[in-house]
């Protein structure tokens, strides 16, 4: 398992290199730049190239790219040319607002997705089963932005159930547990979205992990034993079906920190996917690129945990 673990670490080195190189080369061909993006009827083009100069933008591509990588070695990923400080301390600031709702949504959508798989596979062809296929198809035609509007038009503005946008209220001072409870009333409504839009398709995994599995002939030989059926769906089938989605949970640790971009903006949610999408309208170079990296960098790692959990769950398969 460490020569295995050790011999994947130095695997990622020359994967985040023609991962440096692509994303490098993409932004290097977009047209513009920061100071262009300004869109400053006032200012010159003598200006122009000064503030590009101060920047560094007035380098060519590989120069610029080998400056940037050099630094990254050495922990620094720039200056954000938009919040005028680090890239490393923009993303600290705002992605810890995103790993909160992410966590939470992930949560509840898996717990969700586990229970109502296992008894739609269970109860195939029930009315649980056609209500549950119903709602999980009605979770993944509808994009997030139309159910977004829609719950904050019914349970924010008409009931007032919960606020309309962002993170905390304005001008409210209190205690520590007065802070929590504004963060949980104001997170309800994306957690709520994300909810959803995750569950459905999870669901549908499970649904079919699980009727995989209860076919299975160490299956009818629990029951045959005389086991409870409690007993071989939760601790036989279940195990067993949970062993696919090992591979899915690799892909949640970059979701956690990326940001919902589109439901960050509707919700006016201060996440580091809102400021994502203002970097890239803004031509923010810098913290594009480091973001992008921090979230490879998450993704690789993220493969490397659910490759070793799963050599760890089932002893058949052998890491070399």
């Amino acid at each position: 398992m460490k020569q295995y673990i050790i011999r994947r670490l130095l695997q990622m080195i020359p994967t985040m290199i023609g991962i440096t190189i692509l994303v490098f080369a993409i932004t290097a061909l977009v047209p513009g730049d920061y100071i262009t993006s300004q869109q400053n009827p006032n200012m010159t083009a003598e200006k122009a190239q000064q503030l590009k100069e101060i920047y560094g933008l007035d380098k060519d591509p590989v120069q610029r790219y080998f400056i940037w990588v050099g630094n990254m070695l050495t922990g620094n990923m720039g200056d954000s040319l938009q919040h005028k400080r680090p890239v490393t301390d923009v993303i600290g600031d705002y992605v810890w607002n995103s790993f909160l709702i992410a966590f939470f949504s992930m949560m509840f959508s898996w717990i969700i997705a586990i229970v109502a798989g296992v008894f739609s596979a269970k109860f195939q062809y029930s009315l649980f089963d056609k209500l549950m296929t119903l709602f999980v198809f009605l979770c993944m035609s509808l994009p997030s932005f139309f159910i977004g509007l829609v719950l904050i038009k019914f349970m924010a503005v008409d009931w007032g159930l919960f606020p309309v946008g962002g993170m905390t209220t304005a001008g409210q001072a209190g205690s520590t547990w007065n802070y929590i409870v504004d963060v949980a009333d104001h997170m309800f409504l994306p957690v709520l979205v994300l909810t959803m839009l995750s569950t459905g398709s999870l669901t549908r995994y499970f649904r079919t992990s699980m009727l995989e599995v209860i076919r299975q002939d160490y299956i009818r030989t629990a029951r045959a034993k005389g086991l409870k059926e409690r007993t071989v769906i939760f601790k036989h089938a279940l195990r067993n079906a949970m062993l696919p989605a090992i591979t899915l949970m690799g892909f949640e640790l970059p979701a956690l920190f990326s940001g919902a971009i589109i439901l960050e903006k509707i919700f006016v949610w201060p996440g580091v996917g809102q400021v994502y999408l203002e970097s890239i309208t803004m031509r923010d170079y810098p913290f594009m690129l480091g973001f992008t990296i921090f979230l490879a960098a998450l993704t690789l790692i993220g493969t490397l945990i659910s490759d070793v959990l799963y050599g760890v769950a089932d002893p058949r398969i052998r890491l070399k």
